[in-house]
């Protein structure tokens, strides 16, 4: 495949993605008007899905943008396990204080209530 490996495979999700939003949208439109025919709906919604896949693939300006977006996602440095890890229980202990902040003013809030409405 190359270097444009994932230029390729993101033009062949996008046709993957649009095919199914184009099957769901002809179904819900044309159950309107009767039963559907799910082969020729798929059929059709699938060719019209790569025709527009193929428009998109050859249009210079879409093409670079993918490139340019591929290459600065691999730029991207992941979290390695570790760092997940303690990220994941700062913000477990985060919401944990949080809560019992809120719970606390809630509480405070509630007694002070209670006193004046009797």
């Amino acid at each position: 495949m190359g270097p444009n490996k994932y230029i390729h495979l993101t033009f062949a999700i996008g046709v993957l993605v649009l095919a199914f939003l184009l099957y769901k949208t002809g179904d819900w439109i044309w159950s309107y008007f009767g039963k559907t025919n799910d082969l020729a709906m798929q059929g059709t919604a699938l060719l019209c899905a790569v025709v527009g896949g193929i428009i998109a693939y050859r249009n210079e300006r879409m093409f670079a943008t993918t490139a340019d977006v591929t290459r600065e996602l691999e730029k991207v440095t992941w979290p390695t396990k570790k760092e997940t890890y303690y990220a994941t229980i700062i913000v477990l202990v985060t919401v944990l204080i949080a809560t019992l902040i809120l719970s606390f003013f809630d509480f405070v809030w509630a007694f002070f209530a209670g006193k004046i409405l009797k």
